[in-house]
């Protein structure tokens, strides 16, 4: 298995989920060019490349936490080769998606913006609350991160307004609202509000709070360490194995959704 920004927090987090592993091993490891780390052994016969194409050459599958830029390269170059890829990047812009779904017809691969189990049963419950709760409840999202996260807001808050979305059904107004300062007015029916908070260590807390009159719903998931996302990210990579080209998220993998 290759594994794309391996020197990541991430992709420190996933070396230390495949020592011993039953079924994945780490046969190669990517990073970007100029990586003070190039060259290092991080396995027995592994050393860290910056050469896509030379990672790729002898693994079945490839995990890929980088940039967004860099994911796209491994991308392009796991098309050409027939390699599946689980993909965990976020801060894709709508171009570069369109990108990865078009690869997708290519390869199989597994995108997800967390790959906690419970984040995705969040993303579950999100959807049936605004489902069940209707326009009777504004909805707010919360998110919060460590301090050296470059994108904002995170991945997993954007796909629990989506999931609202969903719930609340196709033919209601997508607008998410990102930011809010100075006169902003009477909060606009069907928005959903996503707030990022900044600093520290924490590896990602995110609230989503229904808002009625007199009451209302919150559900919540706090992180304590990255391994769950490691051992999230493994499974879908073992799930991916033998699947025909397409693309898939983590709720499909954990059964919590249609196309399994």
């Amino acid at each position: 298995m290759l594994l794309a920004g391996a020197m990541g927090r991430m992709g420190e987090s996933l070396r230390a989920q495949l020592e011993g592993h039953p079924e994945l091993a780490l046969g190669a490891a990517l990073e970007r060019p100029g990586h003070e780390a190039l060259g290092r052994e991080l396995a027995p016969g592994v050393r860290l490349t910056e050469n896509a194409a030379e990672a790729l050459a002898s693994v079945e599958l490839a995990i890929v936490f980088a940039n967004p830029a860099g994911t796209l390269a491994v991308l392009r170059e796991a098309a050409a080769r027939g390699v599946p890829c689980v993909v965990g990047t976020t801060g894709l812009q709508p171009g570069e998606k369109k990108e990865l779904e078009t690869l997708a017809r290519r390869i199989p691969i597994v995108f997800a913006p967390n790959f906690s189990v419970a984040v995705n049963v969040l993303f579950h419950l999100a959807r049936e609350a605004g489902r069940l709760l209707g326009d009777g409840f504004d909805a707010e999202i919360v998110e919060l991160h460590h301090a050296a996260k470059i994108d904002a807001p995170s991945g997993t808050a954007l796909r629990l307004a989506e999931a609202i979305a969903d719930g609340r059904g196709p033919e209601r107004d997508r607008r998410f609202v990102l930011a809010r300062e100075g006169e902003t007015g009477v909060r606009a029916p069907g928005t959903i509000g996503v707030l990022a908070l900044r600093g520290g260590d924490n590896p990602g807390e995110h609230t989503v709070v229904f808002l009625g009159r007199g009451e209302r719903l919150e559900l919540a998931h706090r992180s304590s360490t990255r391994e769950h996302f490691a051992r999230g990210a493994l499974a879908a990579a073992s799930w991916l194995l033998g699947r025909p080209p397409g693309l898939y998220d983590m709720e499909q993998v954990l059964g919590l959704s249609a196309g399994v």
